[in-house]
């Protein structure tokens, strides 16, 4: 039997650990978590989950890696899982697990690297995705992959549906990449350097809508920051304004400025844009504008 300690702080965290604890091959000494998080809008603590099991539980608030290598060391896992941590690990944690750290990023790795990688999937339209373990190294993202599997991006995705088919897939990956473990017949295939790109990290900024962009990217912003995430929003008369779902329609008047209002009916919001108007269907306007308004 392998014994392991796993690493997380998030929705996706809480779901793979729920998912592996069950599996036989596996024994669980040690799970590394938060209590909170300013900045994981996913965020879901792994303490209670760890006290259910009764797995020793480290709360890691300042990613203090010091006091993470002295559990780790304690315990003296074979494999750790490090799975939503919003963190790099430092070699002296990387090197302590026998069979390494394993990691996890819904790209389709060595491309897209880096921050909010289902955020920019969707804001960009991007048509498929991936869900990829890797052998962590000191570096985000670039270790040897030892489960990639493409994953299809429906044009009426958004950033909930993409989460959890992610899970699901995933899920799937786990329970395969453990019994290799568990047999030893678990191979990784180096990234190919050449061909890696890495995405930034987005701010507050990049999710404000602006009008006189094509209505089309609008809607995979708004559809991109929608929950868990914290929403696409606009800025009317200095107030910040969210918007959860929308539709694209067509709209091929040319003297018709961006941001203007065109029609508001049982509470949905047409608004011309840079190319076609988009039309608000779920959002978070306390008084809702007129036809012929500007937001």
């Amino acid at each position: 039997m392998i014994s392991a300690i796993f690493i997380g702080s998030v929705d996706f965290s809480h779901a793979a650990l729920s998912h592996l604890i069950n599996i036989s091959d596996l024994k669980f000494v040690g799970v590394i978590t938060r209590a909170s998080s300013t900045f994981n809008s996913d965020f879901k603590s792994l303490e209670l989950l760890a006290k259910q099991h009764s797995i020793a539980c480290q709360l890691n608030e300042n990613n203090c890696q010091v006091a993470m290598a002295k559990f780790i060391r304690e315990l003296q896992p074979d494999v750790v899982f490090c799975l939503g941590w919003s963190f790099i690990l430092k070699p002296e944690v990387l090197e302590i697990p026998r069979l390494g750290v394993i990691g996890y990023h819904p790209t389709k790795l060595p491309k897209n690297r880096g921050r909010h990688p289902i955020i920019w999937t969707l804001a960009l339209g991007l048509e498929e995705t991936a869900s990829t373990f890797f052998e962590m190294d000191k570096y985000a993202d670039s270790g040897n992959i030892i489960s990639q599997i493409i994953v299809p991006v429906n044009s009426d995705d958004d950033a909930g549906s993409l989460y959890d088919k992610l899970t699901t897939t995933a899920l799937s990956q786990l329970t395969e990449i453990t019994s290799k473990l568990n047999h030893g017949s678990l191979l990784s295939v180096p990234q190919a350097p050449n061909n890696a790109s890495s995405w930034r990290k987005r701010s507050k900024l990049d999710g404000q809508i602006d009008w006189r962009m094509p209505a089309r990217s609008i809607f995979n912003l708004i559809r991109a920051l929608s929950r868990p995430y914290p929403g696409a929003h606009c800025i009317v008369d200095g107030s910040e304004i969210k918007i959860w779902k929308s539709k694209v329609i067509s709209e091929s008047s040319i003297d018709i400025e961006p941001g203007k209002v065109l029609h508001v009916e049982n509470g949905h919001i047409t608004v011309k844009c840079g190319v076609d108007a988009i039309v608000l269907l779920r959002h978070e306007f306390f008084s809702l504008p007129g036809q012929g308004d500007y937001i």
